[in-house]
């Protein structure tokens, strides 16, 4: 072989070789670690996707998301997450006190994205604004929008003398919830039932067991647990003629008779926006955790306020247009 024509050889290949070890790169993993089912999240991995699209990711072109679904047993979230820092995921994704806690604990430095309520108090961060460490994402307010939802449901049922309260017992989040509305019952007059749930009750009979004390109304709190089996829970509140409001507007649309809270899929588009900033090198402690400014009530057709025996002034109307089950 003559000598330039060795030379053009070696110049190709020097060019080929880097061009053929990029597109060997594996590409960079997103774990998405949740308690509940894929089903029950369906719309709101949506608007996870959509946030990862908004900064250039899309999934099996540019990043892979791989998928970690407790399906209610708390006791498989930190091994899930161990599975996904043995995958290397790049960033991990985390919606709920009780999944971003258990991840925190075994994911060593991998940044963390998170969709909680009260993050300093669980110890995830250390400011809003500073995080800190490798965790941030949004803090969707579910323990102090209690109080309001109290309010709206005594402004509904306005002769209401008692209330049910239904937590997650097993959610690091649950006293604080607790907390605030005890302090809200207090506040306007009402006794206060707390009746703690697991991902083991019957529902149907721990169901019964709150309907033999005689509450006048139910408010369920904020938890993957009570979402993922938001179906039941609605039939059970209406079987049992028993006013009821939730954290999010899937329970309305499920037939519910009312919810109030930040929007669920506009906390998972921001926590997709926020993964993909990670992964263009964006550092956890210079992404101030997010808070909602805006709220969604959102009552139902479905059922109707005579059936609750309700007065000419439970009219609450103005605060928002109602929606049938499976409008958005």
């Amino acid at each position: 072989m003559r000598r330039r024509e060795f030379i053009t050889l070696l110049g190709s290949a020097t060019v080929a070789w880097p061009l053929a070890a990029r597109a060997q790169q594996p590409l960079p993993i997103v774990g998405f670690l949740n308690a509940g089912s894929p089903d029950s999240y369906a719309r709101q991995v949506a608007a996870f996707r959509q946030g990862l699209n908004e900064i250039g990711y899309v999934d099996g072109e540019n990043v892979v998301i791989e998928f970690r679904w407790a399906n209610g047993r708390v006791e498989d979230l930190q091994p899930l997450a161990s599975e996904l820092v043995k995958r290397r995921a790049a960033v991990i994704v985390t919606s709920a006190s009780t999944t971003a806690v258990a991840a925190k604990a075994v994911i060593g430095t991998i940044p963390l994205i998170f969709n909680v309520t009260d993050p300093i108090r669980l110890g995830l961060v250390k400011s809003l604004n500073h995080p800190e460490g490798n965790a941030t994402g949004v803090n969707v307010l579910a323990g102090e929008l209690g109080p309001k939802r109290l309010g709206l449901l005594r402004e509904l049922v306005p002769k209401m003398a008692s209330i049910a309260f239904r937590v997650n017992a097993t959610s690091p989040a649950s006293s604080l919830q607790t907390s605030l509305m005890e302090d809200a019952a207090r506040i306007v007059g009402v006794q206060l039932k707390t009746f703690q749930a697991t991902a083991r009750d019957d529902l149907e009979a721990a169901f019964a067991r709150l309907v033999a004390q005689g509450p006048d109304g139910l408010i369920v709190a904020a938890d993957p647990f009570f979402n993922n089996r938001r179906d039941e829970i609605v039939a059970l509140a209406a079987r049992h003629s028993i006013p009821a409001v939730y954290e999010w507007r899937e329970f309305v649309e499920a037939g519910g008779l009312m919810s109030y809270g930040a929007s669920f899929k506009e906390a998972y588009r921001q926590i997709g926006l926020y993964a993909g900033r990670i992964l263009r090198g964006a550092k956890t402690a210079d992404l101030p955790v997010i808070q909602p400014t805006k709220f969604e009530f959102v009552r139902t057709r479905v059922w109707r306020v005579s059936d609750f025996g309700l007065g000419p002034n439970a009219d609450i109307g103005d605060l928002d247009s109602p929606v049938q089950p499976g409008s958005d």
